[in-house]
């Protein structure tokens, strides 16, 4: 990481040299625009949809935790800067495949933001994460920070080896850690409530690579996913989004209420149907949209419920 991290700083203190006539945007170009286009255009190159949710799924727990005001904003500005360093990375290290694939989708692609705006970006969000993380307490913020840890790891390898999927069962299990950890006493979260975050980490994983399972086979991007193809990805997919639902209703002490079997079926059904080819077109981000919606549903039952984390 050392060294990737060094050479996104070199990337954005360097001169941008003059665009090529071949479609790929030059180190450090972007097309003729206001700020406001750039700013939308650095935005987008973060992944902002996803961030954005996690960011607010994880501030409604840390306030249903018992966190007060402060601590809750401390919580949703640690969360918030180390997906957006995630995202941002994701971005500038995928540049040159994104690029052969002609993803034009991607606005460093398509020359709408500057290499070294992205780059500045995604080390000053990840510098930001450490001490707003560590705000929250030693225990607490280790938590989140190894869990960001295990993004950029899947940015800068992971992804292309079959264990493509830990980094987003280990950075989805630990957010419960990240606020149990920072209350009294700091326990650690329920064994449950780690489990289903890991779940649910592992399925978004599988639905998010659906759209480019072809595109990343062909740059050699071999993750678990690309292994073992669309059909079996979308049933691997459908099954750990369906066990996830289950653990949040099933795990808790005492047999599920009516509210808990609602919410499974809530959950559970949408789980499956959204995983499965309904016309949707291979490249359509619908399903990983849905799985975030599904991630909201499921902080719902356990707000609902009134659930301990711990």
């Amino acid at each position: 990481m050392n060294q990737t991290f060094q050479a996104l700083f070199l990337s954005a203190a360097s001169p941008a040299p003059a665009p090529a006539p071949a479609p790929a945007p030059a180190e450090g170009a972007a097309r003729a625009g206001g700020p406001g286009r750039g700013a939308l255009a650095l935005l987008l190159s973060a992944h902002p949809a996803p961030a954005l949710a996690v960011t607010a799924l994880i501030t409604a727990l840390a306030v249903a935790a018992g966190r007060d005001v402060f601590g809750s904003c401390l919580v949703a500005l640690a969360v918030l800067t180390g997906q957006l360093s995630v995202g941002w990375s994701n971005d500038r290290i995928d540049l040159a495949r994104d690029t052969a694939a002609h993803r034009r989708d991607k606005p460093l692609v398509a020359g709408e933001v500057q290499v070294r705006s992205v780059s500045v970006a995604a080390c000053a969000a990840l510098v930001l994460c450490a001490p707003l993380s560590l705000a929250n307490g030693a225990a607490a913020g280790g938590a989140h920070l190894i869990g960001v840890a295990a993004g950029w790891s899947y940015n800068l390898g992971v992804k292309r080896t079959r264990w493509s999927w830990l980094p987003y069962a280990l950075a989805f299990g630990l957010l419960p850690a990240f606020l149990t950890l920072a209350l009294p006493g700091r326990p650690w979260p329920a064994a449950w409530v780690v489990a289903a975050g890991a779940l649910l980490g592992v399925g978004a994983h599988f639905i998010n690579v659906l759209p480019d399972i072809d595109a990343d086979l062909a740059a050699g991007v071999r993750g678990l996913p690309q292994r073992l193809g669309r059909h079996r990805s979308r049933t691997v997919a459908a099954l750990t989004l369906l066990a996830a639902s289950a653990v949040l209703v099933l795990g808790p002490p005492g047999p599920p209420d009516a509210m808990g079997w609602t919410g499974l079926a809530v959950t559970g059904v949408p789980a499956v149907v959204l995983c499965l080819p309904l016309g949707t077109s291979p490249d359509s981000r619908l399903p990983f949209l849905a799985t975030l919606g599904l991630a909201g549903a499921d902080v719902a039952l356990l707000v609902a419920r009134g659930t301990a984390l711990s």
